[in-house]
């Protein structure tokens, strides 16, 4: 699963791009990238592999700026290169993508007739150049990002960063998660709160079909209607050991060995000195003859254990 992170801060933001990303390591990747707006100026850097190769690409080749977004990357649409990393730019926006957008190659096909043709093989490309032909239509880029997510199908998490607007971020969510996090005149977009948890523990999560428009003052979050809503703000404490290798080669062998203490830590919510004390699930169970368990990967195997 890709990961997100956005900025608008008050530091250079690159080595505090990078470092959130490397909270998001766990979810696995096969390449990684930033951009940033400097004096107006909007540039990037990419690599495969590693995060360790993007450091070392930024320490050659640094990349300045106080608004920044960042990725990292599993190869869906296109193979594990520098061109089909993350973040997808045009002359005028920057965009990063958890997910699959589902009519891309009709978008690509819209597109390819007004004469607009995409230069990777990713789907994400896809919304960096419809953005692009809604600013040179005359949109603004608040306007732009929200007719492109008109425009889209599928499941997303999106953020978008604007050429000449060092103080703006859209960010929108369709079936991936997407968190806003607070700051002291700072603000920030992560895929969950282990990649903010050094910037803040003050948090508000977008729910099913918010966007979100961001400055370093303000946000504004719209409903899947285009409603003005609030969304609850949050103290979320994280534990920085959940997303730290502990010693392991990786993180498939840590989370292997640190079963036991998972189911404890998950069973000893119902232990109670009586006893064993379960919650009412609200359902009659004598009332239901079928019960389907639908998961893949691992969870595929936990499901046959359930139904053992």
């Amino acid at each position: 699963m890709c990961g997100i992170v956005g900025i608008l801060g008050t530091h250079e933001v690159a080595p505090i791009l990078v470092d959130a990303l490397r909270r998001l390591e766990y979810r696995g990747y096969d390449s990684a990238g930033i951009a940033t707006i400097n004096n107006g100026t909007l540039d990037r850097r990419r690599a495969v592999g590693k995060l360790v190769n993007l450091s070392d690409l930024l320490v050659h080749n640094p990349l300045a700026g106080k608004s920044g977004i960042g990725h990292t990357r599993w190869a869906t649409h296109g193979a594990p290169n520098v061109s089909n990393a993350h973040p997808h730019c045009t002359s005028g926006v920057a965009v990063v993508h958890n997910g699959i957008i589902e009519n891309y190659k009709e978008l690509r096909a819209e597109l390819s007739a007004a004469g607009v043709e995409p230069q990777t093989e990713t789907d994400t490309e896809t919304v960096a150049l419809l953005a692009q032909m809604f600013l040179d239509a005359g949109k603004t880029p608040t306007q732009a990002a929200f007719a492109t997510l008109d425009r889209l199908e599928g499941a997303f998490a999106l953020a978008f960063l604007f050429d000449g607007h060092d103080d703006l971020m859209i960010a929108a969510r369709k079936g991936s998660p997407l968190a806003i996090g607070h700051g002291d005149g700072e603000i920030y977009v992560g895929s969950d709160a282990f990649a903010l948890a050094p910037m803040t523990d003050q948090i508000t999560y977008l729910e099913e079909g918010d966007s979100a428009v961001l400055t370093r003052s303000s946000f504004e979050i719209r409903d899947a209607d285009g409603r003005l809503v609030n969304r609850e703000q949050r103290i979320i404490q994280v534990d920085a050991a959940r997303v730290d290798k502990d010693g392991y080669k990786h993180f498939m062998a840590k989370e292997i060995a640190e079963q036991p203490s998972v189911l404890a830590n998950a069973l000893s919510a119902y232990v109670t000195e009586h006893g064993i004390a379960l919650p009412d699930p609200g359902i009659d169970f004598t009332k239901i003859d079928r019960l389907t368990m639908v998961a893949c990967g691992t969870a595929y195997y936990a499901c046959f254990t359930a139904k053992y």
